[in-house]
């Protein structure tokens, strides 16, 4: 199975789909107390709509922020070219993998796969199928929230150790 992955921490493989990382720390950047509040329902940078513009480009998705209790977002969007390093894109399946330190959900276009999308134990790597067919021109919100572990008492930063785009064909 011809297979291309793009390493979405590289900037020469995010140029290829038109990507960039931002990084907003909290559970809700820029709220007080990282907008942990009681019994809040909802995460905005889980949205494909949201506007991370003002967030910091994060130029290394690696670099472990933070200390203790937190969370972060790392949001990129990508858009599928019509080939990328010699594969054609049209029809091929479409993949995000990632692992993150220490827990994570994936939110593709403000949606989770509640099966896929939720990384649970320490440094666990996930696999979230993004097209069964993909269509170049495609764009896709990835919106990565990552939270420090045990919550009880957390050790050290959170971070993405990788995140990568992977075409595969069956031919």
């Amino acid at each position: 199975m011809p297979r291309v992955a793009l390493d979405l921490n590289n900037a020469d493989d995010r140029q290829k789909v038109a990507g960039e990382w931002r990084v907003g720390e909290g559970f809700v950047p820029g709220e007080p107390n990282e907008g942990l509040t009681a019994r809040l329902l909802a995460s905005p940078p889980r949205t494909a709509d949201f506007d991370d513009s003002s967030w910091p480009v994060c130029a290394n998705i690696r670099e472990s922020l933070s200390e203790g209790f937190t969370f972060a977002w790392y949001r990129i969007t990508v858009e599928l070219p019509h080939e990328t390093n010699g594969m054609t894109v049209e029809g091929a399946r479409l993949w995000f993998e990632t692992n993150v330190d220490n827990y994570g959900e994936v939110w593709v276009n403000g949606q989770i796969d509640r099966s896929t999308g939720v990384i649970v134990g320490i440094n666990a790597p996930q696999r979230i199928e993004l097209s069964a067919s993909a269509v170049p021109g495609s764009k896709y919100v990835i919106a990565c929230l990552v939270a420090n572990g045990p919550l009880a008492e957390p050790r050290g930063g959170i971070f993405m150790r990788f995140a990568t785009l992977v075409l595969e064909t069956s031919n």
